[in-house]
């Protein structure tokens, strides 16, 4: 007998997803870091880009065998952020799998959209996004910026100005 309601695992959007970075967040990320470009133009091809998330096991509860030895109980998956001494945080992201393995080779990447990562930065308390910190370019979204990617408006030129506009019908 088969159940009718059979759960389904809904689909990211990313099935043909490599892990390879966006040419385009390279660039951009490469031209801020040289400073030939401003933060407006990462944001501008951020705001539709994939992400990966680095997940890493973190111990949740450690037992202790006959022979004295600690060995792992439980654990727990978890997004990392990471802390500045004074005392802000930022959700880590990469533009792609080369980027997070320069980071750290054994975390899981998971695919998100930009919107989506800056969600979570948000929801964990974090003050910034922070976009392929081991490099060799990166950039951190923070402030207004953080809050108006989160929330999905758009980013819009006008000449050399640029500015957050919400999405008609929100």
């Amino acid at each position: 007998m088969t159940d009718e309601r059979a759960r389904v695992i809904p689909d990211p959007g990313f099935g043909d997803d490599d892990g390879s970075a966006d040419p385009a967040l390279t660039t951009a990320l490469t031209s801020y870091a040289a400073s030939t470009v401003g933060l407006a133009d990462v944001l501008g091809v951020l705001q539709d880009a994939r992400l990966l998330v680095p997940v890493v096991a973190v111990l949740g509860e450690a037992a202790v065998d006959v022979q004295g030895l600690a060995r792992d109980k439980t654990s727990d998956m978890a997004a990392v952020l990471v802390a500045r001494p004074d005392g802000r945080r930022g959700l880590l992201a990469f533009s792609g799998q080369a980027t997070l393995r320069r980071w750290d080779s054994g975390a899981r990447p998971v695919p998100v959209t930009a919107r989506l990562a800056a969600r979570a930065a948000l929801q964990e308390g974090a003050d910034a996004l922070v976009v392929d910190l081991a490099g060799p370019a990166s950039a951190a979204v923070t402030g207004d910026h953080l809050q108006a990617l989160a929330a999905g408006w758009r980013l819009t030129r006008v000449g050399e100005r640029s500015g957050w506009i919400r999405p008609a019908g929100e």
